[in-house]
């Protein structure tokens, strides 16, 4: 039986942090995904996790500034911003203070943006990177901050939030197509249909509401990160910083179904995969795995066998939990130890150089 930890604590003193900073980072999200989590896709096929491959770990606490379990929003909003909020508010302080993304940050350097879900990409984890809102429920208008955002990719579902809006007349996906936009929906354009030479921002939308989960037929998620990865490199020479999110892991664990959460961690850990491949080859890519908070309480119990997995849950609801951090590539080892998940935002700053 192989243990999770030993080739963490063997690496854990691994190579020093490279002079040079990364040209790219893939900041990779597992939605809801604790280390148990971790641990039963782990023993749940004969195979290593890609995870397992990352030389670099630490832990991260993740309450927000209003309790000690965090929902989606506020923990996003931490990674993405550095800035502590209630939960249920994305890229602001509690007093409604903006608060200024990496997106931000990386648009300033030059860099290009994209966001790559398995969810509606007006969901709270990627629309912490571009929104500011006092409510993550606030869907429509977090897709209008897209329209001012100068993402270079979206993939994801939600696409309703753009064409088909309650609150205006307003008809994004014809604006966005105004200012230069690719808009793509996998209804009529697969994912090897789509243009990979990066000449002009792109939007493709996997669904009108939520994306099915991957046992129902959804794309698989190292896919579109292949394709994520060779477009944004393509798209501009100075680098890319691209946020992963494996968002059903969470909605797996808030139905307690152990056979679901698997397969989504499983599908996520392929996109890491896919992460790692680009960044070995590409050689200047920072590449960060961690989850905005675990769903659950996940444990596996004495009685499971290598063929049958005993997983109870503690919860339908979100745990407080302290939250893996993995890390591979020039800069990983800034990742290393226990820090709050504000630091995230810190040290990929400090990877980059952006800061002292």
């Amino acid at each position: 039986m192989r243990l999770l930890w030993i080739p963490f604590l063997l690496l854990l003193h691994g190579p020093p942090i490279a002079d040079n900073p990364p040209r790219n980072v893939i900041i990779m999200i597992g939605d809801g995904m604790g280390l148990t989590h971790i641990t039963a896709a782990l023993y749940a096929q004969n195979t290593p996790l890609h995870m397992e491959r990352m030389p670099v770990t630490g832990v991260m606490s993740v309450e927000s500034a209003s309790e000690k379990v965090t929902d989606s929003a506020a923990s996003a909003t931490a990674m993405a911003t550095g800035c502590k909020t209630n939960n249920g508010m994305l890229g602001m302080t509690p007093q409604r203070k903006p608060c200024t993304s990496l997106f931000t940050e990386a648009r300033k350097h030059q860099k290009a943006i994209g966001i790559n879900v398995s969810c509606s990409v007006v969901h709270a984890t990627p629309a912490a990177f571009v929104a500011t809102e006092p409510r993550r429920s606030h869907y429509e208008q977090i897709a209008r901050a897209y329209t001012g955002s100068q993402i270079d990719l979206l993939m994801g579902g939600g696409r309703k939030y753009f064409d088909q809006r309650l609150a205006d007349q307003r008809n994004l996906i014809a604006e966005l197509q105004q200012m230069g936009y690719h808009v793509a929906d996998q209804r009529n354009s697969s994912l090897q249909e789509l243009p990979v030479d990066g000449s002009r921002p792109l939007i493709w939308f996997t669904s009108d509401e939520e994306p099915p989960p991957i046992h129902k037929g959804r794309v698989a998620l190292a896919e579109s990160t292949a394709f994520a990865t060779r477009f944004l490199n393509n798209r501009n020479p100075n680098g890319f910083l691209l946020v992963v999110e494996g968002a059903q892991i969470d909605w797996a664990s808030h139905q307690n179904n152990a056979e679901w959460l698997v397969a989504e961690v499983l599908d996520f850990d392929a996109a890491v995969g896919e992460a790692l491949r680009f960044a070995k080859e590409d050689g200047e890519t920072l590449v960060v795995v961690t989850a905005d908070h675990e769903t659950g309480g996940v444990s596996i119990l004495q009685g499971s066998t290598p063929d049958s997995l005993l997983v109870a849950f503690a919860s339908k609801k979100h745990t407080a939990s302290l939250i893996p951090v993995l890390a591979y590539g020039p800069g990983a080892q800034l990742f290393e130890g226990l820090y709050d998940n504000t630091d995230i935002y810190f040290k990929i700053k400090k990877a980059l150089g952006w800061m002292p």
